[in-house]
């Protein structure tokens, strides 16, 4: 500054360039550390965002679970600061959630046509449909929402209208890739651009959220053009029925499954209903194409030859009520398996599922089908990007602080490594797990807290209502059943009338086991002759802990003991 500037002066100077002590909070409350539930909630000042909101599906332990949603207590808490959902693509891990969110908080949503058409399908189920507020956009759009401008960018992932997002924020500018990879000879449209994130990187980009699944992979993802010349070779070799399975929401794999059928002369028919969901938005929005008459109702496959018909379906994960499963199993009203059958399962299982898929797969073979999966054709590609798309990507933002998204806790730490190596300081690099707070500005990043997240339970129409503890007691009458003790005593006295009654529920079977039931009989008795009180509730847990204390040392089993007393 010039010397000759007066005190008075330079304080003028300063009141006329404030610096902005507001920083951006960065809060995910799902998808890291996890497959699937992704949602993450972007706070500048009495704005907030949130991009995606998903559903995970229950591992093996969940028992009786059909879906996990994200808790958003911090949502409900906030909710007259936020300014809208973003989509950044159709899939249920970053759309399934949505219908629950807005039965709590009725903000806008904004996504592709593509997105926004697979939503309404779920809306409408909900009956919320007409009360919506959902806005389209498109890829290369701009819109603002608060203090948030959200820039939409061109991407490719295993859906049509996948997009990457440029967040500009007063502190500065946070590209999100959400899930992509990089095709350059895509189904449908355009390649991600990457372009544009070469000028954003030119520019300058506070922080990149980057998609981790597939980190742990060297080189490229393959093109999804890869899977169309498989199946033409199949289709071209087929003279019998084919069965493909896949992910409803993966249109590509779709309609290059249409076109090897129309080439070779095959009517196409669709089983289960997310698959004829999903296809019918797809064909109604124009992102499927078929010549007139090409799909066939279910019903109809019977009126055709076995080489005229390709049959699309769910189950490729071997969901217990899928489409394929009940096929395999002999429990599908309309496809019965038989001999000669060609089975392709155009999937990768999930991590977890693996065991369910095997068994779907002897299952076929054991009916007489043939089955060609992963490990035997090109039958499948990632929609995600392996080692050398994300250093690319990496190189072009160039960003000051990174944050993996998408992915297990290793994923997330071994990409963190990658982009340490690529120049990202080790300070500037945050491994987050759901419910952090990371805050940031142009100069400094910081996680400095947590709000409350975690996971809600949907079981059948209940919503949050099956906890831990309800958990706890399915796994344990899963693994070592039940115990009823019914005790009859007299009202006045709180003497025993009569012995207990035992019953047994996939402990033991009472009929064969006499001399057990026998001896718990006769340690009720005396625990019961021991406490000589009247009060139900000491009474049940002086019989419960006797009872535990009996089978575990002479059995070594822990069954659920539930005591019921009845006075007369």
């Amino acid at each position: 500054m010039n010397n000759n500037v007066s005190e008075k002066e330079t304080l003028k100077i300063t009141k006329k360039a404030p610096i902005n002590k507001k920083k951006l909070k960065v809060i995910p409350l799902g998808g890291l550390g996890e497959v699937g539930k992704n949602i993450t909630v972007f706070e500048f000042g009495n704005d907030i965002i949130v991009v995606d909101c998903g559903i995970a599906f229950p591992e093996d332990e969940l028992l009786g679970i059909d879906l996990v949603l994200p808790d958003i207590t911090y949502l409900k808490n906030n909710k007259e600061k936020i300014r809208g959902i973003i989509v950044t693509h159709g899939h249920e891990d970053h759309i399934g959630a949505i219908p629950y969110v807005l039965k709590e908080i009725n903000i806008p949503v904004y996504g592709s046509r593509l997105a926004l058409g697979l939503l309404e399908i779920k809306l409408e189920e909900h009956k919320l449909l007409s009360q919506a507020k959902l806005e389209t956009v498109e890829q290369g759009q701009v819109i603002q929402l608060g203090a948030f401008k959200i820039e939409f960018i061109n991407s490719c992932h295993s859906i049509a209208d996948a997009m990457a997002l440029a967040i500009h924020t007063p502190v500065g500018v946070v590209v999100h890739t959400s899930d992509f990879k990089i095709d350059y000879t895509p189904i449908q449209g355009d390649n991600i651009d990457l372009v544009r994130l070469a000028e954003l990187g030119r520019q300058g980009v506070l922080l990149l959220m980057s998609d981790s699944t597939n980190v742990e992979r060297e080189g490229y993802t393959m093109s999804e053009r890869v899977v169309g010349e498989a199946f033409e070779k199949i289709f071209s070799e087929a003279r019998a029925r084919i069965i493909v399975a896949t992910f409803a929401s993966n249109i590509h794999r779709i309609q290059q499954i249409i076109n090897a059928s129309v080439k070779y002369g095959r009517k196409v028919a669709l089983s289960g209903r997310s698959m004829i969901n999903v296809t019918e938005v797809a064909k109604r929005l124009e992102y499927i194409t078929m010549p007139e008459g090409t799909i066939i109702d279910i019903k109809d496959i019977d009126r055709y030859r076995a080489d005229q018909i390709t049959i699309i379906t769910t189950g490729s994960q071997g969901e217990p009520m899928s489409a394929l499963t009940r096929m395999a199993a002999s429990t599908h009203r309309q496809v019965q398996i038989v001999p000669g059958d060609l089975v392709v399962i155009s999937a990768t299982p999930i991590p977890g599922n693996e065991r369910t898929v095997s068994r779907v797969i002897n299952q076929l073979f054991a009916k007489g089908a043939n089955v060609i999966y992963k490990a035997l054709a090109d039958v499948h590609v990632s929609g995600h990007a392996c080692q050398e798309e994300l250093k690319l990507v990496q190189n072009l933002v160039k960003p000051k602080f990174f944050m993996p998204v998408h992915g297990e806790y290793r994923h997330l730490r071994q990409h963190a490594l990658l982009a340490n190596s690529l120049g990202v300081s080790e300070k500037n690099t945050f491994v987050m797990d759901i419910g952090n707070v990371l805050e940031l500005d142009n100069t400094d990043a910081k996680i400095s807290g947590k709000v409350p997240s975690g996971r809600v339970f949907v079981d059948g129409l209940g919503v949050g209502d099956v906890g831990n503890i309800v958990l706890r007691d399915r796994k344990l009458l899963s693994q070592d059943g039940l115990v009823i003790i019914i005790i009859t005593i007299e009202k006045e006295s709180g003497n025993l009338i009569s012995e207990p009654d035992i019953i047994s529920r996939g402990f033991v079977y009472v009929r064969e086991s006499e001399e057990l039931i026998e001896q718990m009989r006769k340690i009720t008795c005396e625990s019961l002759l021991k406490y000589g009180g009247k009060d139900w509730g000491t009474m049940k847990i002086v019989v419960k802990d006797a009872i535990k204390e009996y089978l575990y040392t002479n059995i070594k089993r822990n069954p659920m003991i539930f005591p019921i007393i009845i006075e007369v």
